[in-house]
């Protein structure tokens, strides 16, 4: 403690990155930002806009990067993305900010901050263009605790023989990410023709009875084949899950 109090004297750790290394957290304008939790699960804290004020989103975020080097924001819109560059423009200027405008992800990183790079892919598989948004997040989250990322798009079963096309790549991955709506049948086709671990990722697209990514879903839910499914449209989640296999195996890869 001491040594913490030492750096805080001298300039060298600010009253945030203290409290964060001696309680865990760091409480911000909007509330208390949880930066030992990636230490803590393997999972990096997210801030979600939804539900927050543009302000307080950018409050959390420049804490997020203070503290961790990094901050991960989730379903943001235009007005959280804008005061969140604003704020870390004053307070973090040499910050890399990356925006996936589609999967309403901001990914900020502090000029020195040392991101974690793991021996193992994540592939995230679409069923179609109406998935890109869930698959999205999904895989910023992944790429964040550092797995490589590929993709395989627009391989519904409407069409199968486009997944036949593209069965190499999904049997070369190390852990699947696999995003449907509708009735969400791809996840249970393709872990019939796989020896992968896949999380299916039901999508809130379809419409009618079943729509809204109940259909889809259930149908994962009652998969004959052996899958893992998250919530509708938990792409933070999936990603999660995804990132703590990819560590799994890029541990064992490191010790053989």
């Amino acid at each position: 403690m001491r040594d913490i109090l030492d750096a805080v004297a001298d300039g060298d750790l600010s009253p945030a990155e203290a409290q964060a290394e001696l309680s865990g957290y760091a409480r911000t304008e909007a509330g208390r930002f949880d930066a030992a939790r990636e230490s803590r699960t393997g999972i990096p804290e997210a801030i979600l806009a939804a539900g927050k004020t543009p302000q307080e989103t950018a409050s959390m975020a420049a804490t997020a990067v203070e503290t961790t080097g990094a901050a991960l924001v989730t379903r943001a819109d235009d007005d959280a993305v804008d005061a969140c560059k604003t704020r870390l423009a004053d307070e973090v200027p040499d910050a890399d900010i990356e925006r996936d405008a589609r999967a309403r992800t901001l990914v900020v990183h502090a000029s020195d901050y040392d991101a974690p790079d793991l021996d193992a892919t994540v592939t995230v598989v679409t069923a179609g263009t109406s998935d890109a948004a869930a698959a999205g997040e999904a895989a910023v989250v992944a790429e964040e605790m550092g797995a490589t990322v590929e993709f395989v798009d627009d391989v519904g079963v409407a069409g199968i023989a486009r997944l036949f096309d593209r069965l190499e790549e999904l049997r070369a991955a190390d852990v699947l990410i696999v995003a449907a709506g509708r009735e969400g049948a791809l996840p249970t086709v393709a872990a019939g023709l796989v020896d992968v671990p896949l999380i299916g990722l039901p999508v809130s697209t379809g419409y009618g009875h079943g729509g809204r990514g109940e259909a889809a879903l259930a149908g994962m839910l009652q998969s004959c084949t052996p899958i893992t499914v998250v919530n509708v449209d938990a792409g933070f989640t999936a990603g999660s899950q995804a990132g703590l296999i990819a560590r799994t195996v890029s541990s064992a890869r490191s010790e053989s």
